[in-house]
């Protein structure tokens, strides 16, 4: 099988040689230097050729990049009611009872799939009703060709429904059958609302035509109320009506519930056929064609309904019909042989098959294989084959199926629909469930996906980052962190930057971010982002840096609530244990300036001691030992340190030795 060629509009593969790349859900496309007679293409990363496009002999010229998108249904606003409600109906089949077994588990199941297809239908008439109230011709194309499609959805979704999901037997099938028919092959309905409508019904041009509708389509209750108007209306033709309304009455059809068995309704068929068998051939309807010819179809005279082919439009609708006059006991395994014929007889040469019409025949064989590979390939988007597989999957139809590269037909489909869903900017989150209801490759697929989602907002990330961390996804926690502290320090926004980092546990990243902070305070004179500071708690651990920071903020906090002894332990524990950065040691000692300044003495003599050894280490450790003694302010800076430490000494000897002598 061939899929038709995709056609991307402005490009011109003929001219201009053409080189691509694959993305998640998008191919990249662009024209390159060279036409189709020049040089073989350059191959760059990949084996790509990423030249520009420019004219044969190497002049510039305009370069093209196409987006070319493999669902783009996803895009059409209009369809997000169809993913969406349809993404609650999937989840609430993963979690059913699966204990549910026999008549209650199928009754369930075709429950699922009676919501799924309430879904197309709303869907569908939101698109109709779209297509109605636009004046833009494109988009009135646009919204009418989507609801062709969604027609077709629900016109396969239903059948399948009835042959695969409910499974229905002999009997209760042609009523399954028939009501599939009048849901779908709507086309009459305008023309039985002309004639109903219309003052004397009988009377208008349309009426046998309708009357013919409702035969067809075994609503006889309905063809046997209009033919009681003709029989008002033309009381010669009462007899004539009475026999037809009779036979019609009698019609033994199956329903459900129905305690007889199908041998009794086939004694009743058979005995009812042979009665409308001897009207025809008495010539009971000889001077009514009309009559005579309801008379053949309710014989199954192949020919007579022939002869209204453009009432039913369709070989489907053709096939139930000559199942209801004569086969209304077909069983399922026998739909094959009937179905195909119709089709035959229905086409009759004049035209060949559509692919919807290959869909619905390999339905009527039961090949459901061929009918999610045919739609696979016709239809426009992968929800539908997606959820439908899904369903037969949980009717236990697909078990022995495995596709040879490992995966199971279902997950390889839901797969490929939720990737689709991830090229959205908000239908992503949707794609998250399906993955997870993937066993096999579902958790790859989302760590390869969650990594690529655009992370717009802080809102977005923390949304993505509490997906990762509800499924343990450590390695894309620590990405979705670092990135958003990148774009944090990149804006200067240093307190969300060191967050983002400490819910990494990216020591590297805090330490670098910790550095800026006590640059800033250099530079500034005060902290930014006091409650995140304050509050690092054991995060302050994550790096030596933090950590630093963290103590040195509490060492202002304790300095302002005047707890002068605690502060000053801490700043000298600062130095002593060698987590504060060379660089700040002098703002470190010159902290300690008003603490040696205080009235009463802070410091004891071992603590002066440490604070002058780090002094002295300072300066002679300097590597620009030269630029720093030229330096007028830090050499003042170092003159004040002395001073004050050595009265501090001073005044700490004169009071131990107080102490001591008293």
């Amino acid at each position: 099988d061939t899929v038709p060629p995709q056609v991307v509009p402005g490009a011109d593969p003929s001219a201009r040689q053409l080189c691509f790349a694959w993305g998640p859900a998008e191919v990249l496309v662009c024209e390159t230097l060279f036409g189709r007679a020049g040089r073989a293409p350059c191959p760059g990363a990949d084996g790509l050729c990423w030249a520009l496009a420019g004219t044969g002999e190497g002049a510039p010229s305009s370069s093209r990049v196409f987006v070319v998108r493999r669902d783009q249904d996803i895009y059409i606003q209009t369809l997000r009611k169809l993913f969406n409600e349809s993404h609650g109906i999937f989840m609430g089949l993963q979690r059913s009872e699966e204990e549910l077994a026999g008549k209650s588990r199928k009754a369930q199941l075709v429950q699922v799939s009676k919501n799924y297809r309430s879904v197309i239908r709303a869907c569908m008439e939101d698109m109709h009703q779209a297509a109605v109230s636009t004046r833009d011709p494109a988009l009135q194309g646009q919204y009418s060709t989507q609801v062709s499609i969604l027609s077709a959805m629900e016109l396969i979704w239903n059948l399948c429904e009835i042959l695969f999901v409910e499974a229905a037997p002999a009997g209760p099938l042609l009523l399954r059958l028939l009501d599939w028919v009048r849901l779908h092959v709507c086309d009459v309905d305008s023309m039985v609302r002309e004639v109903l409508s219309s003052e004397s019904p009988s009377k208008h041009k349309l009426f046998w035509n309708v009357v013919d509708v409702f035969v067809l389509q075994g609503r006889m209750d309905e063809a046997r109320h209009l033919l009681s108007k003709e029989a008002t209306a033309n009381p010669t033709s009462m007899n004539m009506y009475k026999t037809l309304d009779d036979l019609m009455k009698k019609m033994p059809v199956p329903s459900f519930g129905n305690t007889q068995t199908l041998t009794e309704l086939e004694l009743k068929w058979q005995h009812w056929h042979e009665e409308c068998q001897r009207y025809l051939q008495d010539g009971t309807f000889a001077s009514n064609p009309h009559m005579e010819s309801i008379c053949k179809i309710l014989l199954g005279d192949e020919d007579a309904i022939l002869e209204k082919k453009e009432l039913m439009t369709t070989w489907y609708h053709f096939l139930v019909t000559r199942l209801l006059y004569s086969h209304p006991t077909v069983k399922p395994l026998e739909l094959r042989f009937y179905a195909q014929s119709s089709m035959d007889l229905f086409l009759g040469g004049e035209s060949s098959p559509e692919p919807l019409d290959m869909i619905l025949m390999a339905a009527f064989e039961f090949e459901m294989h061929q009918v999610i590979k045919e739609c696979s390939i016709v239809l426009s988007n992968w929800w539908f084959v997606a959820h439908l597989t899904d369903l037969l999957d949980h009717c236990k139809l697909l078990q022995s199926h495995n596709l040879y590269f490992g995966s199971n037909m279902r997950e390889f489909l839901l797969l490929e629909y939720a990737s689709g869903l991830f090229s959205h900017h908000s239908l992503w989150q949707l794609g998250v469930d399906y993955f997870d209801h993937c066993p096999e490759y579902g958790r790859v697929y989302l760590e390869l996906h969650i990594e690529r989602i655009p992370l717009s907002t802080e809102q977005k990330a923390l949304k993505v980052l509490r997906i990762c961390e509800q499924r343990q996804m450590h390695e894309q926690v620590r990405s979705i962190c670092k990135i958003m502290a990148m774009k944090a320090l990149r804006n200067n926004r240093l307190g969300s930057a060191l967050s983002w980092s400490i819910r990494a546990k990216d020591a590297a990243f805090a330490t670098l971010i910790s550095d800026r902070f006590l640059k800033d305070y250099c530079e500034r004179g005060c902290f930014s982002d006091l409650d995140l500071i304050d509050n690092l708690g054991p995060s302050m651990l994550l790096s030596d840096r933090l950590t630093f920071l963290g103590k040195y903020r509490e060492f202002h906090r304790l300095y302002g609530e005047q707890r002068f002894p605690e502060a000053a332990r801490l700043l000298l524990t600062l130095m002593t244990a060698h987590i504060a950065p060379c660089s700040f040691w002098m703002t470190l000692l010159t902290d300690a300036l008003p603490l040696l300044e205080q009235k009463e003495v802070i410091f004891s003599a071992e603590q002066t001691y440490e604070l002058m050894r780090c002094l002295e280490d300072l300066t002679a450790g300097n590597p620009d030992k030269q630029k720093f003694q030229e330096d007028d302010v830090e050499t003042t800076k170092v003159e004040m340190l002395r001073l004050a430490l050595a009265r501090n000494l001073a005044r700490v000897i004169v009071k131990e030795g107080t102490v001591e002598g008293s």
